[in-house]
């Protein structure tokens, strides 16, 4: 457990590289949304799918989402529920607005395993966020036949109130307008998901925001990222601090900060809440 002096003393550090810095580029991992109160399991879980756990067994969202629902009609009433309450539900804590509060005036940009769209729910300029995973506001052709993504909104917030004994209507179930596929949600499982023209786009501003301040003083914010998927926003952070004296990187995670010795000196690791670390600052 980190002593109140050296969590005080990190904090510092923090508010003095975030002053300090020409850019930030923030690096958000399930971790940020847990602080803000999106978590998938307990309480919450047991909140808005006790009939779902009575009748299949499922324990969390997370694992949910990969249930073999024998009909569509089932997949259907789960995952509108499930998109309803994680994307177009405001979190019950207000991480991300803190989190706003603190980099709004920087030059910034978003790099973000999420697919809950916080971050614009938030106030974050949409044309610097980068969602790698897919988001849960887009559905695509399941084949695909076609790379390209559909709003929603409308559907999910229909088939959430229309849903009966753990099943939507059959008419709501969305099919592929090009072949008459069935349709699935926009997220990155498999060789199928669909980087449509706002997903290439996305990732083009975050590899020119890079190349922009890849020698400059920009501070590299890693917040709630975990061990699934590293290669998306942990090593690419470790290595452009690695390459860039200039260059701080900031670790906030709940029992897994740490950074690499070769950066040591460069780094700041907080084991802690990201939420109250947010609002100490």
């Amino acid at each position: 457990m980190q002593s109140t002096k050296d969590y005080s003393e990190k904090i510092d550090k923090l508010r003095a590289a975030l002053k300090s810095a020409d850019a930030v580029l923030v690096g958000a991992g399930a971790g940020l949304s847990a602080s803000a109160g999106l978590t998938y399991s307990g309480e919450r879980f047991f909140r808005y799918f006790a009939d779902f756990h009575a009748k299949y067994g499922i324990t969390d969202m997370y694992s949910g989402g990969f249930y073999p629902f024998e009909t569509k009609e089932e997949y259907w009433a789960w995952w509108s529920r499930h998109i309803f309450y994680n994307r177009y539900v405001q979190p019950p804590k207000p991480v991300y607005t803190r989190l706003y509060e603190r980099v709004k005036d920087k030059d910034c940009f978003v790099l973000t395993t999420n697919v809950d769209h916080c971050f614009q729910k938030a106030g974050f300029d949409k044309k610097r966020l980068f969602y790698t995973q897919g988001d849960y506001g887009l559905i695509q052709c399941s084949v695909p036949c076609h790379h390209k993504t559909y709003d929603n909104e409308t559907l999910i917030r229909r088939m959430v109130v229309e849903q009966k004994d753990r099943k939507v209507p059959s008419e709501l179930i969305p099919r592929c307008p090009v072949c008459g596929k069935p349709m699935t949600v926009n997220l990155r499982a498999d060789d199928t998901f669909v980087q449509d023209e706002g997903w290439n786009a996305a990732c083009e501003q975050y590899e020119r925001f890079v190349r922009t301040h890849r020698d400059s003083r920009v501070l590299y914010l890693e917040l709630g990222v975990g061990s699934n998927t590293p290669v998306i926003i942990k090593y690419p952070f470790w290595q452009l601090t690695h390459h860039n004296p200039q260059a701080t990187y900031v670790c906030i995670n709940y029992g897994e900060a740490f950074c690499p010795p070769q950066i040591e000196k460069q780094s700041v690791c907080i084991d802690g809440d990201i939420g109250e670390v947010l609002q100490a600052l």
